[in-house]
């Protein structure tokens, strides 16, 4: 039998398939807006521009400067640049930083964002908002932020290097890792979690093989798309408060701090989630230890596998275990979140040693 449960789906259009940028005007003009402010990191300048010449007259103008974490500072200017354009709209394009800068407009001036995603992220799939000031990285949730429209063109994804496809990648499926032991999964976002680990676990690599292969990308694009969607569902765990402490407090970049921690938080969690950890044995092609087998896929894709590649510092872990503990009561997790068990967890993720099965209740040493 079937447990009762409530799913709601997001209002939220989504265009897929190669070629797609090409109806991105159309997408823009069936919200009504003239006038939208396209937003991009600086390395995205080139795509940013591109983008805005295919949006043509709709185009107010393009704003390089989204930063990892969404720094207010940054946050700020862009929403001061969007006011002097007379902006009704924006378009993000890029991953994480670029549809963050636009959930930052949203929140404050309500203009609705339109995403083209060139990662695997999935931000642009969440009301999940994040802003870093002073140190400390703050998220909400609330869908005056949420993407009216999203166009997934894989060919704009060719140009995203190995090492940022890889860890993209996996910063996806650590979203549908959380939301397949999230207390609010509904069979449905359980059915689309298992399936973005299967397609991104299955395409990762061969998009690390060959950057060319077209139909790689798209599968590894559908697959951030249904981890990012199960992300908006469902409640976040101990994984995703240890990555916002960790980025938050030392500036570390987001995909690859997600790359580093998500086999041990797993290992973490694995006694306490026997559904999760059966559905990504499936996902995984029948993976006993779903955590082994996610460690070991960031090696074969030459992803950082510690916190130390990242610039941490052993010191540092201690005041990060602080913070994340701090934080207990304010997110859902299946096993209990205790300072020993998180500290633990950060030296292994620090050191990048192989995660080993856990007992309930014992960290391990």
């Amino acid at each position: 039998m079937i447990a009762p449960f409530t799913h709601q789906s997001l209002p939220m259009r989504v265009v897929f398939g190669a070629g797609s940028l090409a109806r991105l005007p159309d997408e823009v003009g069936a919200l009504g807006l003239t006038r939208v402010l396209v937003l991009c990191s600086p390395e995205q300048q080139d795509t940013g521009e591109r983008v805005a010449r295919a949006l043509g007259d709709r185009a107010a103008g393009v704003l390089p400067e989204a930063r990892v974490h969404v720094p207010v500072e940054v946050a700020h200017r862009a929403r001061a640049r969007a006011t002097e354009l007379g902006a009704d709209g924006c378009v993000a394009v890029g991953g994480g930083s670029a549809v963050g800068l636009g959930k930052a407009i949203a929140l404050a001036h309500e203009l609705p964002v339109v995403a083209v995603p060139t990662t695997y992220a999935g931000s642009e799939m969440t009301p999940v908002w994040g802003l870093t000031e002073g140190g400390v990285k703050r998220t909400g949730r609330d869908l005056r932020v949420l993407p009216r429209s999203v166009v997934y063109d894989p060919e704009l994804t060719l140009s995203l290097p190995a090492g940022l496809s890889a860890t993209s990648g996996v910063n996806a499926v650590a979203h549908a890792v959380e939301a397949l032991y999230a207390p609010d999964a509904t069979p449905i976002v359980s059915l689309m979690a298992e399936e973005g680990v299967r397609a991104l676990a299955a395409a990762l690599p061969r998009v690390v093989a060959d950057g060319s292969d077209l139909d790689a990308r798209s599968e590894a694009q559908y697959g951030a798309w249904l981890c990012g969607a199960v992300l908006a569902a469902t409640t976040m765990g101990l994984h995703h408060e240890l990555c916002h402490v960790l980025g938050g407090a030392l500036d570390l970049p987001h995909a690859e701090t997600h790359t580093a921690v998500l086999p041990h938080a797993l290992a973490y969690n694995q006694p306490a989630a026997p559904q999760a950890v059966a559905a990504l044995s499936r996902a995984l092609g029948g993976a006993a230890d779903p955590a082994r087998v996610l460690w070991e896929l960031a090696g074969r894709l030459g992803a950082p596998r510690s916190l130390a590649e990242l610039g941490v510092r052993e010191e540092d872990l201690p005041r990060v275990a602080d913070l994340a503990v701090a934080g207990g009561s304010s997110y859902a997790n299946p096993r209990p979140v205790t300072r020993d068990g998180v500290a633990s967890l950060l030296h292994d993720a620090w050191a990048g040693r192989a995660p080993a099965g856990s007992q309930w209740g014992q960290p391990r040493r």
